[in-house]
């Protein structure tokens, strides 16, 4: 997605080999014409997967994930990292490491809103060492319903997070795809 990629170009930084920086546009501000885009691509990409409910981990999921709800005209689900006072012990959870916080969250969706029978579409800001798009496979997995596939927005490829989702037989489409953050430069994996 060639808008995305000049946003990442422009207004991303490299701050290490490791960690790409896009708090400017996705992650913190957020730019909502691309998340449009965004939005409108996924649901471009999954139209034709018959998807009941698209489901992403609170916070930085929800922007992409609510442009593609809404092209889609489905509902959307968060998964919270901490358990408010209205959430019954009626839960699926699952533990989530986030090696960009150096800590693990216990994430939680009530069972009235994924059920067996629903088609999922996961959806996550990043995917690096695929950690949190596991953890919501765990909880569609306990909900007894299926996953259509995991659209993320900026995929680190040269971390293992793509490698261990395909190997379970999911599919996994990222709109950019990060060759190398090397010396603080951005290059991206050409795609057809």
């Amino acid at each position: 997605m060639e808008s995305l990629k000049q946003a990442i170009l422009e207004r991303g930084k490299a701050l290490s080999d490791q960690v790409l920086k896009v708090d400017a546009f996705l992650n913190h501000q957020i730019d909502p014409q691309l998340m449009i885009q965004v939005g409108q691509e996924f649901a471009d990409r999954f139209k034709n997967d018959q998807i009941t409910k698209i489901l992403t981990i609170e916070s930085s999921g929800i922007a992409p994930s609510f442009t593609t709800a809404v092209e889609l005209d489905i509902p959307l689900v968060f998964a919270r990292k901490k358990k408010s006072l209205t959430m019954s012990d009626n839960v699926f959870v699952s533990q989530v490491y986030s090696f960009t916080k150096k800590e693990s969250n216990t994430i939680t969706v009530s069972k009235n809103f994924i059920e067996e029978g629903d088609c999922v579409l996961i959806i996550d800001d990043f995917l690096a060492n695929g950690q949190a798009a596991l953890g919501l496979i765990d909880i569609v997995k306990q909900a007894q319903a299926s996953v259509a596939g995991v659209g993320i927005v900026i995929e680190k490829s040269f971390q293992p997070g793509r490698k261990q989702i395909e190997e379970l037989g999911y599919r996994v489409e990222s709109l950019a795809r990060i060759k190398s953050l090397d010396t603080g430069q951005i290059s991206f994996i050409e795609e057809n």
